[in-house]
């Protein structure tokens, strides 16, 4: 499928649909936010390949401009082999503390489109455009002036994908990339979809894609012909229901604003299962810390903790605690959550998804209950927060995660 980088729609009747603003659901991606950042800050990287990941011989690619990914190097692959694929790249260690400043930048932009906006990450968010059908003529006349905004107040390209249905415009911003916009018409979701591979299904990993192809399924359009009794039997109840749905462009979601909402999280979700009890707990601490930074963005605590966990065979179990006093900082998350995670038998199976979240928000300036912890430690972890809130997430690390970290810093 061609993709103009210029508004436009897929498929026919794409005017007459627009005009109803049907299509609400817009979602926008920053373009290798990474690297664009670093083109900001040194010009002579524009045109060349970059890559911006961990250094060290266990490091990772975080991001990688187009010309990189011509050659095959792709985000999350190991450095070792982005630079045998492109041994004439420019490679650069993250500058955290630039990414942060930069994303709230581009966040403001979107916040001054719709106070509905959706942060999926620091370079990524939906948003609900429904309340601009007075202000512009199209959905894709929203789209078309949101990447003007961005390109103009934070200097970044980006793509824009607009759905009537909420996951349909996250893979019609994947298919308008690099820099581009596509309208999917309300009515030709399943035109757009159906031709796709399976494998972009959100839930579709490697074990359920080698089990939808021993039944001959290789696009969304096959798979929505098998029948859901059929796919139970294969892969259970609860991912053949998950996958039939999205296969027929269901997706009751909403766009949640964090400034309405009633919790905040974060998860991650994981290319290979997580199984051993130090890999849960880092992978756990971790998300503390991410937690505690948007809580701390968001001058909000909460009073109940919330463990979510999503095993390999897609099986989701959660577990929470609440508690007179509200909490905010990553030792009082990281404590409530390792005491649930006590909680939940994991044996031998696999971890594909972790996520922690608080609930039960009240503002940072209410007063709160004493705990009896000691000073210094909630002095400390103040502290970190702020040294997070200017120089980014892994500026302040738990000593038990800093020997990963220095591994994957090198100075090469």
């Amino acid at each position: 499928m061609a993709v103009s980088h210029t508004p436009v729609g897929f498929g026919a009747g794409t005017v007459g649909s627009m005009d109803r603003f049907d299509e609400r659901f817009l979602h926008i991606d920053m373009d290798a936010f990474f690297v664009e950042v670093e083109r900001q800050r040194d010009p002579t990287l524009i045109g060349l390949p970059v890559i911006v990941g961990g250094l060290g011989r266990r490091g990772v690619v975080a991001s990688a401009s187009y010309e990189a990914r011509a050659v095959g190097v792709r985000s999350a692959m190991p450095i070792g082999e982005a630079r045998r694929l492109c041994p004439q790249g420019r490679y650069l260690a993250p500058s955290h503390g630039v990414y942060g400043e930069k994303s709230r930048e581009v966040f403001d932009v979107f916040r001054s489109f719709s106070p509905k906006v959706e942060g999926l990450s620091v370079d990524e968010a939906f948003l609900d455009i429904s309340g601009l059908r007075l202000h512009f003529a199209s959905p894709a006349a929203v789209g078309a002036d949101l990447r003007r905004a961005v390109r103009e107040r934070a200097g970044l390209p980006a793509s824009v994908g607009i759905s009537a249905v909420k996951f349909i415009s996250k893979l019609a911003s994947d298919a308008a990339k690099p820099d581009g916009l596509l309208v999917v018409p309300a009515g030709d979701e399943l035109k757009f979809l159906h031709p796709m591979p399976v494998r972009r299904l959100w839930g579709v990993g490697e074990a359920t894609h080698a089990s939808l192809e021993a039944l001959g399924v290789e696009t969304v359009g096959e798979l929505a012909a098998i029948p859901q009794g059929v796919l139970s039997k294969r892969l259970g109840p609860t991912l053949s229901l998950h996958l039939s749905n999205l296969a027929a462009a269901v997706d009751p979601r909403d766009v949640e604003s964090s400034s309405g909402a009633k919790s905040i999280s974060v998860e991650e979700t994981y290319e290979i299962d997580i199984s051993s009890e130090d890999e849960v707990e880092q992978a756990l601490l971790r998300l503390c810390g991410r937690l505690s930074r948007r809580l701390h963005q968001a001058g909000r605590a909460g009073r109940t903790v919330n463990l979510k966990l999503r095993f390999g065979d897609f099986e989701t179990i959660s577990r929470s605690e609440s508690f007179s006093g509200a909490i905010d900082v990553t030792p009082d998350l990281w404590d409530e959550a390792r005491r649930l995670l006590g909680k939940v038998e994991i044996g031998r199976r696999g971890i594909r998804l972790l996520g922690i979240g608080v609930s039960g928000l009240v503002d940072t300036e209410e007063p709160r209950q004493l705990t009896m912890d000691s000073p210094e430690r909630s002095i400390a972890a103040e502290a970190a927060e702020q040294v997070r809130e200017r120089f980014g997430d892994d500026a302040v690390l738990p000593a038990s995660l800093i020997a990963d970290d220095t591994e994957e810093r090198g100075d090469g």
